[in-house]
């Protein structure tokens, strides 16, 4: 394992994952599964096909959430200020796209299980403004978009934890026989199968004949996967020699608010057993987000960063900053202001390591009761060497235990007495130990950003090929052979 210190030297991370302003500026970073990808299996065709799929939705998802929400009838439309898609609808609108592209598994693209079914999971969660704050749904097969289902439970958690000590007006007499009771999903925050699914038609979401989710694609995964532990070259699950999805999709956003929200949508492990339950809907396993007031943290990394970073936009703080940050200053500065810390990240991989290391929630305390940064509690915990990679053992490379990757953002927001906002600081997060993982985000410029392999294997290539590695098209020159200018016409 590394030492402590090893966390903060990231010489890779070389496109911008960070911004400072001096508003909360919405920001959104999606996945689309990792595991064992890399250049040779998944070749330059299918390189641009993911490529220009996460583009689109993070364009699109981008676009919505800079798009003010359409005024109730009764608002009033001269004294009401814009009002914009919150980081839950934002979330969710991402994952809806991610589900509905056959690329990716979940929803339409989902996986099969031994039996040749597709069970799919969601889960969403917000750092706050919400009384459930997190719930997962598991088993699914007939709803068309799951992470809509997780939305729409979250959404009446608020109704249900208040009708808890009532029977709410719907009662079983409203279905036939042949459903269960079921008038709302209560106080739970994790459910299954046949009661996620009525759930779903209580709520008007579309179901569909399981025949949606066939994919030519995710059907030959799933046979040569059963031929090839038939030959005993290994579990079905997984191969060494061939990319098997085991990955989740998902996406965290960040509203004008401030609030984060993280959503999650899954069919699982290639020929994983009907039935199974993984990471993607279990709280703390392979999701998460808070929020904390911290004031007792202003020495620590974090916020000491995003003090620096946040210079230019305190002005009329600026007697404060004497001496580069000076004990004394701080001492002022955490008297005059509030100090507001929040992260939210998802994960991806296999799953049954996720839920072994409670790997979103693990990523969470580090942050919060570690003092350390986003970026180096993600690093502990996906990166290499991480808590991941460790609760493989010696199986490590051999099963598809312990890999994955995680993304996510985290935000330090100072705000003065009033609550006014100074500034805030943002980092998007993304950690990896395997050799590739999709995702592509928008840091709240507008710009885009795409990376699929592991900046180790960059490196590698760079290396050996003499490029420059802050070239913005690094991925997409091959180890293997691709003609450089052609890329820089076409690319």
């Amino acid at each position: 394992m590394r030492h402590m210190s090893d966390y903060n030297q990231k010489p890779w991370r070389t496109t911008p994952t960070s911004r400072t302003t001096s508003e909360i500026e919405p920001c959104i970073i999606i996945h689309g599964g990792a595991g064992n990808i890399t250049p040779e299996k998944l070749g330059i065709d299918g390189y641009r096909k993911y490529k220009a799929a996460l583009v689109e939705i993070v364009r699109e998802a981008s676009q919505y959430m800079r798009t003010p929400v359409q005024p109730e009838e009764d608002e009033d439309l001269k004294q009401s200020n814009p009002r914009y898609p919150s980081a839950l609808d934002v979330a969710t609108f991402a994952v809806t796209l991610l589900e509905n592209n056959p690329l990716f598994n979940s929803g339409h693209g989902a996986v099969f299980t031994r039996d040749g079914i597709n069970e799919m999971d969601s889960s969403v969660m917000v750092s706050r403004g919400h009384a459930k704050r997190g719930v997962g749904l598991t088993g699914m097969r007939r709803v068309k978009n799951p992470i809509l289902l997780a939305k729409a439970m979250l959404e009446h958690g608020d109704e249900d934890l208040g009708n808890m000590a009532r029977r709410t007006e719907s009662s079983s007499d409203d279905w036939d026989k042949t459903n269960l009771d079921i008038p709302s999903a209560q106080g739970h925050t994790l459910l299954y199968g046949p009661t996620a699914e009525q759930l779903a038609e209580k709520y008007g979401l579309e179901l569909v004949d399981p025949e949606y989710f066939f994919t030519q694609k995710r059907w030959d995964e799933h046979i040569q996967g059963l031929e090839k532990e038939k030959a005993g070259n290994g579990p079905a699950t997984w191969s060494a020699d061939d990319y098997f999805p085991q990955g989740t999709c998902g996406a965290v956003a960040m509203d004008r608010a401030g609030v984060m929200c993280v959503a999650t949508s899954t069919g699982g492990m290639t020929n994983k057993l009907t039935g199974r339950v993984g990471d993607t809907p279990v709280v703390g396993a392979g999701f998460w987000a808070e929020e904390w007031d911290d004031p007792s943290s202003a020495n620590r990394e974090p916020v000491l960063r995003a003090w620096r970073r946040s210079r230019t936009f305190l002005k009329n703080l600026e007697s404060l900053f004497v001496n580069c940050f000076m004990p004394q200053s701080m001492n002022v500065v955490r008297r005059s202001t509030r100090i507001t810390r929040s992260i939210a990240v998802s994960g991806t991989g296999n799953g049954d390591s996720f839920l072994r290391v409670a790997a979103a929630r693990t990523v969470g305390s580090i942050a919060r009761w570690g003092g350390l940064t986003g970026p180096d509690a993600l690093c502990r915990v996906a990166g290499d060497d991480g808590e991941l990679q460790a609760s493989a053992g010696d199986r490590w490379g051999k099963t598809g235990e312990g890999e994955g990757g995680m993304i996510g953002l985290e935000n330090v927001v100072l705000r003065d007495k009033s609550g006014r906002v100074i500034s805030s600081h943002v980092e998007i997060l993304q950690d990896l130990n395997c050799a590739g993982m999709f995702r592509a985000w928008d840091d709240g410029s507008g710009s885009i950003h795409v990376k699929v392999f592991h900046p180790k294997t960059k490196e590698i290539r760079f290396h050996k090929m003499g490029m420059n590695p802050n070239d913005e098209l690094w991925e997409e020159y091959w180890v293997w052979g691709v003609d450089r200018d052609h890329m820089k016409k076409t690319g």
